[in-house]
């Protein structure tokens, strides 16, 4: 486990494994730490970074406001992921790298690629967060939190944090900066005296610009139509991850291949050999 300051924000990362550099986005929603790639759901089935560290240089990190990396009070958007991504590369030395994403990590990962394509060699898009269900399902979860936030105010908020410790996907009473607050006093502090009625816009205007659309978020498609790079998506099939979000990524994707692969499918075993042998081709 290491630290480094990315655009005044801490990044806690790991390091495993050798080859070419592989960086990865951790799947969570709001809890996206490097834990989720072994404990978390279908990862925990596949276990990725056991195999992938064998071949690559992994290097997965706490998104901010997640687990151990620090956060700051903005309305965020999928650029500013791809600004502490992008940091953390430069703090390594590393020009160009695979980039693999599950979940949510798919997002900042498509991001990435379109504002940064000569940095990118190719892109692993693992059930990719999207459609009708979860959209409608990230909006309720940011208006408990605000509905909260008009009860109790921001010192309300930090009081459940620090009582309960959960982070926003868990209860989504605490909001996107539950990690933070639940880390670090200063911040907790001055997240408390925060204007209320400035926050409320702000969240919303988080809201606004990152659960926009009712398939996968992150970048735009006439964006991504113009991309040259290696793609291999991965279908989801649950109401958060949902399957239509991956054909759209592979519409969208000229250099795309879907892995046509249902949930019984996609074994461990199945899964390795399928994501090795794409990423190998574009070493």
């Amino acid at each position: 486990m290491a630290f480094v300051e990315i655009d005044g924000i801490r990044t806690r990362y790991e390091v495993t494994g050798s080859g070419p550099p592989l960086l990865l986005f951790s799947p969570g929603g709001f809890n996206a730490v490097v834990e989720q790639w072994s404990g978390l759901g279908v990862y925990a089935k596949v276990k990725p970074l056991e195999w992938l560290s064998q071949h690559y240089t992994c290097i997965a990190f706490d998104r901010r406001e997640c687990g151990q990396s620090g956060g700051r009070v903005e309305r965020v958007t999928f650029q500013h992921y791809v600004r502490q991504a992008a940091g953390l590369l430069d703090h390594l030395q590393i020009e160009r790298a695979h980039l693999m994403g599950g979940c949510m990590g798919c997002s900042p990962v498509a991001a990435f690629a379109t504002a940064l394509p000569h940095r990118v060699n190719a892109m692993v898009l693992w059930w990719p967060t999207g459609g009708p269900k979860y959209r409608i399902s990230s909006h309720m979860r940011f208006a408990d939190h605000l509905g909260f936030v008009q009860r109790e105010g921001l010192k309300g908020v930090v009081e459940l944090v620090q009582r309960e410790g959960k982070p926003f996907n868990a209860d989504p009473r605490g909001g996107p900066w539950a990690a933070v607050i639940k880390a670090d006093p200063e911040f907790a502090a001055r997240y408390a005296a925060m204007d209320v009625e400035k926050y409320k816009i702000l969240v919303d205007g988080v809201l606004r610009t990152m659960f926009d659309r009712d398939t996968a978020a992150g970048a735009e498609p006439e964006d991504m139509m113009q991309l040259d790079t290696p793609a291999l998506v991965v279908p989801g099939y649950d109401s958060f991850h949902g399957t239509s979000a991956a054909r759209y990524l592979q519409e969208c994707l000229p250099k795309s291949e879907y892995w046509d692969a249902s949930l019984e499918q996609q074994t461990r075993e199945a899964a390795e050999a399928r994501v090795l042998e794409f990423l190998k081709k574009h070493d």
